[in-house]
């Protein structure tokens, strides 16, 4: 009876063993975002109410941008948790990272570093999530993808906020044809990147959640607290955005449709977001598409571009073929 205790125990032993060596050995570039700590733990802690299986992050390259506050200041901190906590080994090149993991995750709070950190992923042909912004600029999100493209290697960005289960209701509700959506939430400034690169993303990327590809025209209403962009769609749908600053700053979504409307209650969690970072690692295939990223990022340079021009409408695939034409990689 003993032998046969300690066979099942031996047993289990070996059945546990054997899913952690199946798991997908995750690398991360940049540690000066909280999303680091907060990824890692769902990922690393099994006891973790909303733990994702699947993956562990294994290694880490430090990064950090010495120009940014909100990078310089934090990067030791998060760092350290890393290593610590969860044992996190960091190395010191994006090569040495690579020959480690099968699959990374890009952190980087700072976007402009982004296409220059990407470059030996892609290189080395391991699947590619990069965290908001996909880049500092049009120019280099459209070199990002060019290069997996030609590389042939699956690459994935997203808000969190596209993947809230309060927004997913919203998606899946009933409503008929979408008329129009109005999209607000934060949109604090950073001075090195375009005005909605840094925090419009979210409820830009909530927007587009809904509205998918086809937005032909951006015009922008901005003033120091308040930023209004509105989205023509084609078939004549109108996504508006309106970002918020200098006060309180929620976010929602309300969709209208020819039969309906729909409105988004409460917000969300990382947990929907890794789940799906999980299973493009696994299935290298992306839940969104390179087009739709990158008209995305091409709305919210537009209302850059409209606010320059003084709140003239701006063309989106005027821009975008711009910015494809603008250079190589």
């Amino acid at each position: 009876m003993n032998f046969r205790v300690d066979a099942v125990l031996v047993g289990g032993l070996s059945l546990v063993l054997s899913s952690a060596a199946a798991d997908l050995r995750i690398g991360m570039i940049g540690l000066d975002t909280s999303h680091v700590v907060a990824f890692t733990s769902l990922l690393n802690e099994p006891g973790h109410k909303n733990h994702v299986p699947g993956g562990r992050v294994v290694a880490a390259f430090k990064g950090g941008s010495p120009d940014l506050e909100s990078s310089a200041g934090r990067v030791d901190g998060y760092t350290r948790q890393l290593e610590e906590r969860f044992g996190v080994v960091i190395v010191p090149t994006l090569e040495a990272l690579c020959a480690r993991v099968d699959a990374v995750m890009l952190e980087s709070v700072d976007g402009r570093p982004h296409l220059a950190q990407a470059r030996p992923v892609l290189e080395a042909g391991k699947p590619l999530f990069i965290d908001k912004p996909v880049a500092g600029s049009l120019r280099d999100a459209v070199q990002i993808y060019r290069l997996a493209r030609e590389r042939r290697v699956p690459v994935f960005s997203s808000s969190a906020y596209r993947f809230y289960e309060s927004l997913q209701k919203v998606k899946r509700a009933d409503v008929g044809a979408v008329r129009a959506v109005i999209s607000y939430g934060p949109a604090h400034l950073e001075p090195h990147h375009p005005d909605l690169f840094w925090y419009g993303v979210h409820p830009a990327e909530a927007l587009f959640a809904i509205l998918g590809t086809g937005c032909e025209t951006v015009v922008r209403v901005a003033t120091p607290n308040t930023d209004v962009v509105t989205g023509t769609w084609s078939s004549g749908r109108v996504g508006t955005l309106v970002g918020l600053r200098g006060g309180p700053a929620p976010h929602q979504v309300t969709v209208f449709g020819t039969k309906g409307v729909a409105e988004q209650q409460g917000s969300g969690d990382y947990a929907p977001l890794v789940r799906e970072i999980m299973k493009f690692f696994e299935s290298r295939v992306a839940p969104v598409s390179p087009d739709e990223t990158l008209e995305l990022f091409a709305f919210m340079e537009a209302a850059d571009e409209s606010k320059r021009r003084g709140g003239t409408p701006v063309n989106v695939p005027s821009l975008l073929r711009a910015a494809a034409s603008s250079g190589t990689p």
